[in-house]
C-alpha cells in the first residue's frame, strides 16, 4: 500500500521522538513512510522529498527537528500539502529553540506546529490522521474509537483517584 504519510526527521536522533508518530499512524492503519533529511546538512534531499511527496500519494507530511529547526519550514516551502512540524528537544534550549524555528512562520508558508517531543510526535500522527479521515469513513471511525479509548481511560483514572479520597 502507498504511503499516506510522509514522515521526515532532521537526523537519526530525532528516530526516538518520532517513533511515536509512526507507533500512532500503525495503530490507525495509515501506511507511512519515514526517512531523514537535513534542512542544513542535506536540503537538496529534503527539497527532493517535498517537491516529489505528492506525485508519491502522500497527503500529509510531518517533519520534525530538534535546535535551529528550519526542516518544517523549508519542506512547506516547496509543497503545498499540509506539513506538521514536531519541534524536537535536543538542544541545550530543551526544544524552545526549536519550538520557535517551526512555529514562527512567515505569512504563505504554515505549517501545524504541535508540541515540544514525544505529545508533539504523538498529536502529529494524531492531526495528520484527522487531515486524512475526511475521504476515508474507516480512519474516521478509528479516530472517533481512539478519543473514545483516552476519555475511558481517563475517567477509569479519576475513579481511583476518587476511592483515595
Amino acid at each position: 500500500m502507498k504511503p499516506k504519510v510522509l514522515i521526515i526527521m532532521g537526523s537519526d536522533s530525532d528516530l526516538p521522538v518520532m517513533e511515536n508518530a509512526s507507533k500512532l499512524l500503525k495503530e490507525f492503519g495509515i501506511p507511512f513512510k519515514m526517512t531523514v533529511a537535513s534542512a542544513h546538512r542535506t536540503p537538496e534531499r529534503a527539497v527532493k522529498l517535498a517537491v516529489e511527496a505528492e506525485k508519491n500519494g502522500i497527503g500529509v507530511i510531518i517533519a520534525g527537528a530538534g535546535s535551529a529547526a528550519h526542516l518544517a519550514g523549508v519542506i512547506a516551502a516547496h509543497t503545498t500539502l499540509p506539513v506538521i512540524g514536531v519541534p524536537i528537544d535536543s538542544s541545550p534550549l530543551k526544544g524552545v529553540d526549536a519550538l520557535y524555528s517551526t512555529v514562527q512562520m512567515p505569512p504563505g508558508i504554515p505549517v501545524a506546529t504541535m508540541a515540544v517531543g514525544n505529545a508533539g510526535a504523538k498529536n502529529a500522527a494524531i492531526f495528520a490522521a484527522q487531515v486524512l479521515q475526511s475521504s476515508n469513513s474507516a480512519l474516521a471511525k478509528k479516530l472517533k474509537a481512539y478519543k473514545k479509548k483516552m476519555a475511558l481511560e481517563v475517567l477509569k483514572k479519576a475513579k481511583r483517584v476518587e476511592k483515595k479520597s
